[in-house]
């Protein structure tokens, strides 16, 4: 049975280099790379500019958000199997949610918000630690 491995990304540098340590250890794992964006509204706006026309839609940005890191990941790390999705709900949830879905072995989070304040108020690193189904691993992105 092949491992899946979960990161979360929300176009943050920290989270890239969160994602990147992901995937040389799905790489080097053999393992499936799952990078997914969590997106808190369901909201599409239509905005009209001129004659021209765009719609605004929070889950399709979140997974353009996701594609984009991984089109990246799997230029650096040509081996590995990655894949992209965007889900709704806060990114703790939507980690710990896709982990139990595809039985995950493995989520991989940076530690954005576990020092200073973020300790008082929590991090998804910490919550997601606290209710993952699987391993946890805490990628040191900010020092």
């Amino acid at each position: 049975m092949a491992e899946t491995i979960i990161v979360g990304v929300d176009g943050s540098e920290t989270a890239q280099r969160a994602a990147e340590r992901a995937a040389r250890i799905a790489s080097n794992m053999d393992a499936e790379l799952v990078v997914v964006t969590a997106h808190t509204s369901d909201n599409t706006e239509v905005v009209k500019i001129g004659t021209d026309t765009w719609i605004l839609d929070d889950a399709e940005q979140a997974g353009k958000v996701a594609e984009q890191c991984a089109a990246g990941l799997r230029i650096t790390e040509p081996t590995a199997k990655i894949t992209a999705t965007a889900a709704h709900g806060k990114p703790q949830e939507v980690l710990v949610a896709e982990a139990e879905r595809l039985n995950a072995t493995l989520i991989v989070v940076g530690n954005v918000g576990m020092k200073g304040l973020g300790r008082v108020l929590g991090s998804v690193a910490t919550s997601v630690a606290h209710a993952a189904p699987c391993d946890v691993y805490i990628v040191k992105t900010v020092k």
